[in-house]
């Protein structure tokens, strides 16, 4: 191109933006935008759709700051979803559709299963996914007998449970009083809804401005 066709040229130096005085407080500064008429962030930032930048790991991280980011699509339609579905699951309001277990199950294959998907406890239903129990850490921390049944080992009686639309810091209170670390969530008929552990309210607290959907996941 001819030196003459250039109508301007600059650097990074030529744009920089000099502090000075000023009486804004940086409390009161609001960066709060819009990404569609339906998604508001706190943070103007997001994370460009590409194999060496986002995926689960930092699409956490840009939601949990109040950005977000845009997992990279060069890779399989599974592997795109298993990606999708950690960043779901890492932070939860409440956790939708907990992983279950049956009475009749054997211990090992709910051991198997809480391994698989790193958890420490899962409800108990019966086939029409009545709570019926809970099965935790402390239930089988000393039990050798691996083929016994759940509902020979799991909690049964002084289930605390919450109706759907109990609020964090409510939640919370009931966790301290009953020492416990999830709440179970019901229905009228004490169909199980939904579950609310104290890991999920501990990431809320120290993350409070971060991007979440109508179900408080990430």
């Amino acid at each position: 191109m001819p030196q003459d066709d250039f109508v301007l040229a600059l650097t990074f130096d030529d744009v920089l933006l000099l502090p000075s005085y000023s009486e804004v407080l940086a409390a009161d500064v609001n960066t709060r935008t819009r990404l569609t008429r339906e998604i508001e962030l706190e943070i103007p930032l997001v994370s460009a759709a590409m194999d060496s930048v986002t995926e689960a790991r930092t699409a956490i991280v840009m939601a949990q700051e109040g950005g977000i980011g845009f997992i990279h699509r060069n890779m399989s339609i599974k592997e795109q979803a298993h990606e999708v579905d950690q960043v779901k699951k890492f932070e939860s309001g409440m956790i939708v559709n907990p992983i279950t277990a049956r009475p009749h199950w054997k211990l090992i294959d709910v051991l198997q299963l809480m391994r698989k998907h790193n958890i420490s406890g899962v409800p108990v239903t019966d086939e029409k996914d009545r709570l019926v129990g809970i099965l935790t850490n402390r239930d089988i921390r000393f039990e050798k007998n691996l083929e016994m049944k759940v509902e020979q080992i799991m909690t049964k009686s002084n289930l605390v449970t919450v109706p759907e639309g109990t609020t964090l810091e409510q939640s919370k209170e009931l966790l301290h009083k009953h020492k416990i670390e999830k709440l179970l969530v019901v229905d009228k008929d004490n169909k199980l809804k939904g579950m609310i552990t104290i890991k999920d309210i501990e990431k809320t607290q120290k993350h409070p401005h971060a991007s979440k959907d109508a179900y408080g996941r990430l």
